[in-house]
């Protein structure tokens, strides 16, 4: 049925492409060549129009068109998309798993030669092109760079008389603070805490102590932190996974109306909340950051971290524009745009960070600018061969325990002999 769904919402897209669906930034007359940037969920994200304005200033023989295939699904999609021979030339890389599965389906365009010619300077990425190199070729340049952290509503907080959360939490004492700041009932009910349905809100606890990774076949190390939030679920502390599953219910959302005092979640949404405080859709205007909750022996700024990347079709008709587009965005440019509206660039140093500190709007305690300060970041999905498949199939039994169709024991037991067959064991 999931994959009926996927095929079904791809289809539309490629109708409305054809019936000039997609998003156009300017209306600029013809001689101009036009690029198609697939992307998701462009009027959450703020960073988008300011890339294109600044990179069409200064080509304006080129326009670019965003192409939005929506966040749910946006890998799947575009892979449906991209076998249906869809017009698209610059292509947002959301995840590592949809971008294997691309290489595997030789549908991006190899950068080992452009990044020789072009002078493309790699080590500005710290080590991720690296991390993302398949058979010694690279077909994607990263242009975000995000990793996991808490988000709380300082009036929650403040109404509850609870102390804000630390820059050193547990999760023992996330736990203990969840409880405390979970109030009322009904509607009106508001929750300590929040995982979002992405099974990384859940599982990559786990890995924060680089004793296993998700790719490893062997997943036993989840249970204690699976037995910890399906308790908090139980109990009330957050949202039931399913209904927020089943009401389609973006963490964004809960956040903005002032549901839940605590968000583990990534810097991309730094820009959203900034902006959407500004615009008042956000309701929960007095917040903060605090570094991601710890288990106990892992020390302090020790995170999950992910990056996005842009990679160009294969097939694009506009090839040579489409690299240059690509260049700019993930550039010393590019950066600097980024980081003036908050997100955090692949590119990053105590500039970028002074950049982002210093948007107003961004809090201005101590405490959050220095949770932006990492110890240590590991990759939520490592490269592998089968990491799509992987996934797959860690998402589905996450899907079952949170959902508690299985038993934490039985999923967990799932996902072990599922992966173990997957890599021949």
């Amino acid at each position: 049925m999931k994959r009926m769904l996927v095929f079904l919402l791809a289809l539309g897209i490629t109708v409305s492409l054809f019936a000039g669906g997609a998003r156009q930034t300017d209306s600029r007359g013809s001689g101009v060549t036009t690029i198609k940037w697939a992307i998701w969920d462009y009027d959450l994200t703020v960073y988008y129009k300011p890339l294109i304005d600044a990179y069409q200033a200064k080509n304006p023989q080129i326009k670019i068109e965003t192409v939005d295939l929506g966040s749910a699904d946006f890998m799947t999609v575009l892979g449906t998309q991209l076998s249906g021979g869809a017009d698209l030339d610059v292509l947002s890389i959301k995840d590592i798993p949809g971008y294997a599965n691309l290489v595997r389906q030789n549908r991006l365009e190899p950068l080992n030669s452009f990044i020789r010619t072009k002078g493309v300077n790699t080590s500005l990425y710290g080590g991720t092109t690296e991390q993302i190199t398949v058979n010694g070729e690279v077909y994607a340049l990263p242009f975000r760079s995000d990793f996991w952290l808490i988000f709380y509503n300082k009036d929650l907080f403040d109404a509850a008389g609870v102390p804000y959360p630390s820059n050193d939490i547990t999760l023992e004492q996330y736990d203990a603070l969840a409880r405390r700041l979970t109030r009322g009932s009904g509607a009106g009910k508001t929750y300590g805490a929040h995982y979002h349905t992405w099974r990384s809100a859940v599982q990559l606890f786990g890995i924060l102590d680089g004793k296993n990774t998700i790719v490893d076949g062997t997943y036993d190390f989840l249970t204690p932190y699976y037995e910890a939030v399906i308790k908090q679920q139980d109990d009330g502390i957050v949202q039931s996974y399913a209904a927020l599953k089943t009401g389609g219910i973006h963490y964004s959302g809960a956040f903005f109306n002032n549901q839940i005092a605590m968000l583990n979640m990534g810097t991309w949404f730094i820009a959203t909340q900034i902006d959407k405080v500004k615009t008042g859709e956000s309701l929960s205007k007095n917040w903060g950051l605090a570094k991601y909750p710890r288990p106990a022996g892992v020390p302090a700024g020790t995170t999950l971290g992910t990056i996005t990347s842009l990679a160009v079709n294969r097939n694009s008709k506009n090839k040579d524009a489409a690299l240059d587009f690509m260049r700019f965005v993930s550039g010393p440019e590019g950066a600097a745009i980024l980081a003036k509206t908050g997100t955090i660039p692949a590119i990053m140093n105590q500039e970028v960070i002074n950049a982002i500190t210093a948007i107003p709007g961004f809090p201005t305690d101590a405490g959050s600018k220095e949770a932006l300060q990492v110890y240590k970041t590991y990759l939520e999905m490592p490269m592998h061969e089968k990491s799509a498949d992987i996934e797959i199939i860690l998402n589905e039994a996450h899907d079952a325990i949170m959902t508690e169709n299985s038993t934490i024991s039985a999923g967990i037991q799932e996902m072990n002999d599922r992966v173990r067959r997957l890599l021949g064991r």
